[in-house]
């Protein structure tokens, strides 16, 4: 796939690699395993939900139909090689050692999968991944911990983060101070998700008490000044989901929504799609639609991608060399 000409080189910092699944490649597996979808799809055939509740249970049925290495390669693969086609130079993927196990995978199997379907996309067309497993918040800290102790046993380059997903609204950030810790002892960049259903203080626990340096959503952090200042002041990079905000009932529309309120505030922040297809939505759909709603320039929009690539949780050597392909792939634009 050819990426889009004429567009800003784009990066992503904030997508559920089984929230990405396209509808066709669902239905495929659907039929390779025999299996009902019931009223997963709509009459339009998008995924049918109303609410986060539906949401997340549509969410496990499609997931629950990747269950061997090769459905995660096929699955890493193609959502890469979207990604490659909409000028994405860069992407991390956030991966569930949880649904691992639910589809009766080991960690090694699954994470084997999606490194050999990432690595395909790369050959194809020179985008550079990695991947960040995830604890989830409401499955409690003992389950959090076995995330990250699995992680740790089975060390893998393409690895190089560790976050944590699920509803913040049950379980202090307190509670995943040892996970944390046991992560950033392994020399894994930290993210957690926050201030999305919940308010400014979920963000502020989460730098409290996780010692993270990005934050996935982070947006309701708006409603407190002091804590937008110590965003600034800590160069705390936040991973913004627009559309997904918008489709979840956090914000009406894209025209109230706080991201640009926040970049001229000087927050660092970045454009993500969390689960594009779910939220009819993709990643260059992002930048196009919030550069339309708010103005941005090309210079703007490099300025975000910029930031993602400055908070990725890669080595030096590979992000000086995406900062060089946004600057060289820029000026060609």
């Amino acid at each position: 796939m050819r990426p889009k000409q004429n567009v800003v080189p784009r990066a992503e910092l904030h997508c559920h690699i089984e929230g990405a699944a396209p509808p066709t490649l669902v239905r495929k597996l659907a039929q390779r395993y025999d299996v009902d979808l019931g009223d997963l799809f709509d009459t339009n055939g998008a995924y049918s939900w109303h609410d986060f509740t539906t949401f997340i249970q549509q969410y496990d049925v499609a997931a629950s139909l990747f269950r061997r290495p090769g459905d995660y390669a096929e699955l890493a693969e193609t959502y890469y090689k979207m990604l490659a086609a909409e000028g994405v130079i860069y992407a991390e993927v956030f991966i569930s050692p949880d649904h691992a196990v639910k589809a009766g995978l080991s960690y090694q199997s699954y994470l084997e999968g999606l490194v050999a379907g990432l690595e395909r996309a790369k050959a194809d067309t020179g985008i550079e991944g990695r991947l960040v497993p995830l604890g989830v918040r409401h499955e409690g800290a003992e389950s959090v911990e076995g995330a990250i102790k699995a992680v740790i046993d089975n060390p893998h380059p393409m690895v190089t983060g560790f976050g944590l997903a699920g509803d913040e609204r049950i379980g202090p950030a307190k509670d995943f101070e040892k996970a944390f810790a046991m992560a950033r002892e392994a020399g894994l960049g930290l993210t957690a998700h926050a201030g999305e259903f919940g308010g400014a203080e979920s963000v502020r626990d989460a730098l409290d008490y996780l010692k993270i340096t990005r934050v996935g959503h982070g947006v309701r952090a708006v409603e407190d000044e002091a804590l937008v200042q110590r965003l600034v002041d800590e160069e705390i990079t936040l991973e913004v989901c627009p559309h997904s905000n918008i489709a979840l009932g956090v914000y009406s529309n894209l025209r109230f929504h706080p991201v640009n309120m926040l970049r001229q505030a000087g927050v660092r922040i970045t454009l993500n799609s969390d689960d594009p297809p779910f939220f009819h939505t993709t990643l260059g759909h992002e930048y196009v639609e919030t550069s339309r709603v708010f103005g941005w320039t090309r210079d703007i929009q490099k300025s975000i991608t910029k930031n993602a690539l400055e908070a990725a949780f890669v080595d030096e050597e590979t992000r000086a060399v995406l900062l060089k392909r946004l600057d060289t792939l820029t000026e060609e634009a």
